[in-house]
């Protein structure tokens, strides 16, 4: 019996196996396109473009950096990274990766590591900071859910926690996928210029 295909050719011409993915097969420009057109919340979001997965990583990276000022530039880049494998996999919402099951993790976990190995962070990260960027990531659940995906605040407080004061002045606004594109692209590579500069 033929073996079902488990490779995605990129834009960049690499051929990234889904089943072992190796750090060599992941380019940023692949990840920041593939971001800028995912939709977050299954594009059930106000506006005229579709909330992507980059604006919220964008976001989630903001909010890491306002919950701790002294959070370390390789650590921000991992915040930003944190949602990177959803380029391949797409953004299943919580629902669905509950259907799907553990398969999903796995195949998350595979490629959050390559990722991770291609950028210079460790495979697996520290618990304290995967802890910081949960909490910044269900912030900007929390943020996006009352002002683009139409939870009243008492819905979102029952689901995502009370935020705290970190989100006050953040407005959020979808955006083309082009201008999110170049700033995931721009804000990446201010992060690697910081790290390289406390080397």
């Amino acid at each position: 019996m033929k073996q079902p295909r488990a490779w995605q050719r990129m834009l960049s011409g690499r051929r990234l196996d889904l089943l072992d993915p190796t750090p060599m097969d992941i380019e940023l420009e692949d990840i920041a396109h593939g971001l800028a057109f995912v939709a977050r919340w299954n594009g059930q979001t106000t506006g005229d473009w579709p909330y992507s997965v980059a604006e919220h990583s964008l976001l989630v990276e903001t909010l890491a950096g306002r919950l701790d000022p002294r959070f370390k530039p390789r650590w921000r880049l991992a915040a930003l990274l944190h949602d990177a494998p959803e380029y391949v996999i797409g953004d299943m919402i919580s629902p669905v990766k509950a259907a799907v099951g553990p398969s999903y993790g796995a195949l998350d976990t595979r490629l959050t590591a390559a990722i991770h190995l291609r950028f210079g962070l460790p495979a697996i990260l520290p618990k304290s900071v995967k802890t910081l960027i949960k909490k910044a990531d269900t912030l900007s659940a929390w943020l996006e859910a009352t002002q683009i995906a139409g939870f009243t605040r008492a819905e979102a407080d029952r689901f995502f926690g009370r935020p705290t004061p970190e989100i006050v002045g953040i407005t959020i606004t979808p955006r083309p996928p082009r201008e999110v594109r170049a700033d995931y692209i721009a804000r990446h590579a201010q992060l690697l210029a910081e790290i390289d500069a406390q080397a």
